[in-house]
């Protein structure tokens, strides 16, 4: 009954027409006085015979309508061929339609592909953080003179992992958390320098600072997550001899004295998951520390390049931009 009065009302105006059609036929066997009679016989047969069109187009649309419902209670994925349309404008729903189901596929498949991937990152990320629990374990068993300095370290290394995974969450979602503010590059540096401090102690590598007295437009907590990391690395390939941390013509930069990076690995160090011939040596490397820097100073527009030889060292290089407009708002 519900479906009958919206076929109804949907040929309201077709309805509206033929009543007109009829009182403008009758008026004109009135104004020509001709016997009213000889116009009931046609318009009987005629509305017979639009009866009969009307209760098959009925059927049709109710057997579509029926169809549709069937369909509605499927998922979009299932969905198969849609009644053949009758009219343009269902053959644009229907193209609507096509489109939509397409786009769901894409997205579908693209959120599937980030979640192998989160599973993949996180998979490795708990054998990562398991080095320093042993370490920590294996330092309060032994119970040394440096065990106060290992524990400090492994904490901190905790601390980096715990964080990376933080802001690797972060990169990904829908809003954006930064706020730019004129600072001290000095400052966010010595920062950083502190917290590896036990680290440069307890592997005896020699770290040479030179303060920079640079003034960056920035974001301090996002800049931190990326000198950190580059640190880190710096660390971590760093066997013996020393770190650099200095800054020219506007370009900060760590370089290293470590095993170096491959000629051919360089290109691809920021892609997401590469770890490369350095990765697949340690069996430490995420691959997911860089790929984090470069989308941040992406967004900190900040220019980062990487120089290295196989067995000399790496050097890391950022340059900051400072041009307010390119920021899009004044500071």
């Amino acid at each position: 009954m519900n479906f009958l009065k919206i076929y109804i009302f949907s040929h309201r105006k077709l309805l509206f027409f033929l009543a007109i059609c009829c009182v403008i036929f009758f008026s004109i066997f009135y104004l020509y006085n001709l016997p009213i009679k000889a116009a009931i016989y046609p318009l009987t047969m005629c509305f017979f015979v639009g009866l009969m069109f009307a209760i098959i187009d009925f059927i049709n649309k109710f057997l579509t309508h029926s169809k549709l419902l069937k369909i509605q209670k499927l998922n979009a994925s299932l969905i198969g061929n849609l009644p053949v349309p009758e009219t343009i404008n269902e053959a644009d729903y229907q193209k609507i339609i096509e489109i939509l189901q397409k786009n769901i596929q894409t997205f579908k498949a693209a959120k599937e592909t980030q979640y192998a991937e989160m599973i993949d990152y996180y998979t490795l990320w708990v054998h990562q953080i398991k080095t320093p629990i042993t370490s920590m374990k294996l330092a309060l068993e032994n119970d040394s003179n440096n065990a106060r300095s290992i524990l400090q370290t492994d904490i901190h290394r905790i601390e980096q992992y715990v964080d990376m995974v933080l802001a690797f969450l972060r990169l990904n979602s829908d809003y954006s958390d930064y706020i730019f503010k004129k600072y001290q590059l000095d400052e966010i540096v010595k920062k950083c320098i502190k917290k590896f401090a036990s680290d440069f102690i307890l592997r005896k590598i020699r770290l040479i600072y030179s303060p920079s007295n640079q003034e960056v437009i920035t974001d301090k907590k996002w800049l931190l997550v990326v000198i950190e990391q580059i640190i880190s690395n710096a660390l971590k390939y760093t066997k013996s001899g020393s770190i650099k941390i200095y800054s020219e013509n506007n370009t900060f930069c760590v370089e290293d004295t470590g095993i170096g990076i491959r000629s051919q690995d360089i290109p691809r160090v920021f892609d997401k998951g590469y770890t490369g011939y350095n990765g697949h040596q340690t069996r430490h490397s995420s691959g997911i520390g860089l790929y984090i820097c470069k989308q941040i100073c992406q967004n900190l527009k900040i220019d980062i390049q990487i120089k290295s030889s196989q067995g000399v060292g790496t050097t890391v290089c950022l340059k900051f931009c400072q041009q307010k407009e390119d920021f899009g708002f004044d500071l």
